[in-house]
């Protein structure tokens, strides 16, 4: 019989301290926590069970002296079964700590995971009791030393930010620069050439799909299919061993933190999708793999007055209880986690209005954002919300505390729309190329608040947006039921790939238009990792759950490709060489005209106003930047400023002359980029009150010399 000691309550989870281990678990309901040992990770069930011989307040604990790291647990808790009453513990069922830094392998589906009888016709109300061991990952005691050197965050100013989203392993799988055995890991995201692609491209942060542990629902399980993009946590604080290169238990951990190590020294930041606001656990008809089975009313919010069912706010099955301060404390301590011993440099907080709800709703003084904010460590990160979830009064767009950045939904729906000629009106086109001030100026946050995106992860990727009417999701299984429904973008009608030489030019250059809106508006772009290459996913506008070359970036380019990479580098080189394309603080465009900085036009060379800003067939647009106006700093205290910038946008499907604004006298315009010409090229200047003539459907930047 193994020795253990009393121990201590904190800090919760394994702890080793070059002597033993110290084991936490906090469960306040629970009568009986035993702590399981397996020998090997491949072990069907326990070598020993102990039970932790100590309760302080809501933790249990214990210290096995002599243990070390490699140690692999679970834990099986008892207390009652009354899902009634909101109870759900069953020993039979071994769990995954939620506090574990690694485990040895993904969830093995097997009805014995569940617990309760699948099939009976009473549900959940009955326990289960065969041992669900076999199936379950171990949790395994971590050392966390790591030789970092003179590992530094990048800190790039948010206004300086381009965030690049992709996946771990759909990024490198099919890179064959990448040495084999890396591919698809954390290791090939951080191999020499891929990090020389992103460098080359220009990006400054990477935004990792979700990379903790997760499990995949048991519904695709049936399908034969995963859940590929990773919105399913069952460890917060557990890199996913999926994405490991790593041959030994607990290798996934050391593997991440080189893949960190080699990003920052090449000045690119680390930005994790993290899902805090549900588990894997589902809804009272799911599996017990963590939290359901250690205090299941602690760490979940449940129906009031039907405990036995839970507040479904994500559309996934449970909600996480942070008005708990348990569950609370459960997120911020894997945030600050991941901060101080992953070194990684920001957080995008999947359906992050479910962490402001109370019992009255959203409230932007919740008390995760209020303990975001005064944290000496999260406080000094990039936090990203994705502003909704599927509750009442779900869309909190513009509504998220200060020092909060949010992924801009008008954005992309009002950039969508102009661009298809849905009608958005002037004036909502201008909010969004400005940084959109009508949401984020009256409560001080800047235009880099504003995450601008047109295509993420979650939809039509940028050439299926041009390319297809409508979603084609039937490899996921659902008859093509899942997925949004309608796609606002113009595709020329044609449905899908053609060899119509005018439809593809077409196509082409609708993309340009919106990658050239996405990086030459006001805000932080997000690109889409493979948008610049002109990825497929074949119509598929829901591939969460396609592991396949459906979602895997392809890295053969044919010349259509090619020319539209270059296009991007040449984008994002302009927005890195000019600073009025990436303003720290909000434009003048009211008051005192020799105060103002930004000036609206209309195609005749007449400065936009009144009825203007409401009319919906007004498909052109100019917009002035006016560098010398700035006023601005830099980190030094120096003074910024740029030449004159001038963005033509004509989404109508005819060529449009703009009369170009400025004195006569003044220096003349120069056309630095425009989306009907997609190779850099050399334009004649036009004098001011000169004429430019704009294709249909183009955007053109044009810049006038101090």
């Amino acid at each position: 019989m193994t020795t253990i000691w009393r121990g201590t309550p904190y800090p919760p989870g394994a702890t080793w301290d070059g002597a033993g281990v110290n084991f936490a678990l906090v469960s306040e309901s629970a009568t009986r926590v035993e702590l399981c040992l397996f020998d090997t990770p491949d072990a069907p069930h326990e070598a020993e069970r102990i039970t932790l011989p100590a309760k302080t307040g809501d933790t249990w604990h214990g210290y096995l002296p002599g243990a070390q790291p490699g140690l692999l647990y679970g834990y099986r808790v008892h207390g009652p079964y009354a899902p009634e009453e909101g109870q759900r513990f069953n020993p039979a069922k071994l769990l995954v700590d939620p506090y574990t830094r690694a485990v040895s392998r993904p969830v093995t589906w097997n009805d014995a995971l569940f617990g309760y009888p699948l099939g009976n016709p009473r549900e959940d109300l009955i326990p289960d009791e065969r041992d669900s061991a076999p199936y379950m990952p171990r949790c395994l005691v971590v050392d966390p030393a790591f030789d970092w050197g003179n590992d530094r965050p990048p800190r790039i100013p948010p206004a300086d930010s381009l965030i690049y989203e992709l996946h771990v392993k759909g990024f490198t799988l099919l890179n064959e620069a990448v040495p084999e055995p890396l591919r698809g890991t954390y290791a090939g995201l951080a191999s020499p050439p891929v990090i020389q692609y992103l460098q080359e491209l220009g990006v400054t942060a990477v935004d990792l799909l979700p990379i903790h542990e997760h499990a995949d629902e048991h519904f695709l399980f049936q399908r034969g299919l995963v859940n590929y993009w990773g919105y399913n946590t069952l460890g917060f604080f557990t890199p996913d061993v999926r994405l490991s290169s790593a041959g030994e238990p607990g290798g996934q951990v050391r593997e991440f933190k080189e893949m960190v190590k080699a990003l920052h020294a090449a000045g690119i930041e680390v930005i994790l999708d993290v899902v805090y606001n549900h588990t894997a656990d589902g809804n009272h008809l799911g599996p017990t793999l963590s939290l359901r089975g250690i205090d299941n009313r602690l760490y979940y919010w449940l129906v009031e007055d039907q405990p036995r069912y839970y507040l479904n706010y994500t559309g996934t099955g449970n909600t996480l209880n942070v008005l708990h301060p348990r569950a609370l404390q459960l997120v911020m301590d894997s945030l600050r986690y991941w901060v101080t011993e992953m070194h990684v440099d920001g957080f995008r907080f999947d359906l992050a209005a479910t962490l402001g709800r109370t019992a009255e709703g959203f409230d932007q003084r919740a008390t995760f954002f209020t303990l975001a904010q005064q944290d000496p460590v999260l406080s000094q990160v990039k936090l990203i919300a994705e502003p909704w979830d599927i509750g009442p009064g779900g869309y909190q767009v513009g509504y998220f505390p200060q020092f909060w950045a949010e992924w801009n939904g008008k954005f992309r729906d009002g950039v969508r729309q102009f661009w298809n000629g849905h009608h958005a009106s002037v004036a909502e086109m201008a909010y969004r190329l400005a940084g959109s001030p009508d949401l984020y100026a009256d409560d001080g946050r800047p235009p880099d608040a504003s995450i601008n995106f047109v295509t993420a992860h979650d939809g039509f990727t940028l050439r299926d947006l041009v390319s297809y009417n409508q979603k084609h999701n039937a490899a996921n299984g659902e008859n093509n039921r899942d997925g949004d429904d309608y796609n606002h973008s113009w595709n020329c009608g044609v449905e899908g790939p053609t060899d119509d030489p005018a439809i593809n030019a077409l196509r082409a250059q609708q993309q340009r238009n919106f990658l050239a809106t996405l990086l030459l508006a006001q805000g932080t772009p997000m690109l889409l990792a493979g948008d610049e290459r002109g990825r497929t996913q074949q119509g598929n506008n829901n591939a969460y759950c396609q592991d396949s070359t459906i979602s895997w970036v392809t890295w053969e380019l044919g010349e259509p490709e090619r020319e539209l990479l270059a296009f991007v580098q040449r984008l994002i080189r302009l927005r890195r060489e000019h600073p009025a394309l990436r303003r720290p603080h909000f434009f003048r465009s009211e008051g005192d005209p020799d105060e103002c900085d930004l000036t609206w036009w209309r195609a005749d060379g007449q400065a936009i106003d009144g009825g203007d800003w409401e009319a919906t067939e007004a498909c052109c647009l100019g917009m002035l930047l006016d560098g010398p106006a700035m006023r601005e700093q830099d980190a030094q205290g120096n003074p910024v400023s740029d030449d004159l910038l001038l963005l033509l946008l004509n989404a109508t499907p005819e060529a449009t002359p703009f009369t170009l604004p400025g004195p006569a006298e003044a220096a003349p315009w120069e056309v630095l980029l425009d989306t009907s010409h997609p190779d850099e090229q050399q334009f004649p200047s036009i004098r001011p009150g000169g004429v430019y003539d704009l294709s249909g459907r183009a955007l053109a930047l044009l810049r006038r010399r101090r």
